[in-house]
């Protein structure tokens, strides 16, 4: 169960947001074994106050097409399905939306199974 957010600054095309999310779920069911439907996201557009970042650290040249995408999961994936789930994403993002590759910023939060309620106050991974 992947929960994601999505940062941009604000974009001219009132789709941008919902496009990344795509690839992003495209990316995880082809690396992380997300079933269909389990898809949940929340897409969010800044002005420029309000969206902050360095943009070199790491060396890496980021401009104010940045995306920030943070995933939260449960715990147990492997190293390499991580680094195959960033590939994925940012390859989707670089082919269909022409986003740098040095502009897709990806946090992937682990949690326990018994760490989620998907409605009615039940602990559905729990039992």
């Amino acid at each position: 169960m992947p929960f994601v957010r999505i940062d941009i600054r604000k974009n001219d095309d009132p789709l941008f947001a919902k496009k990344i999310g795509e690839v992003v779920y495209r990316s995880l069911k082809a690396t992380m074994n997300v079933p269909d439907k389990d898809n949940f996201q929340i897409l969010n557009e800044h002005d420029a106050g309000h969206f902050i970042y360095d943009p070199a650290y790491f060396g890496i040249a980021r401009t104010d097409g940045l995306v920030y995408i943070q995933i939260t999961l449960n715990e147990g994936r492997t190293l390499d399905q991580k680094k195959r789930l960033y590939k994925a994403i940012v390859e989707g993002l670089h082919t269909e939306l022409a986003t740098r590759k040095e502009d897709v910023f990806i946090s992937l939060v682990e949690v326990k199974k018994e760490n989620w309620s998907f409605g009615n106050g039940d602990a559905q991974y729990a039992d």
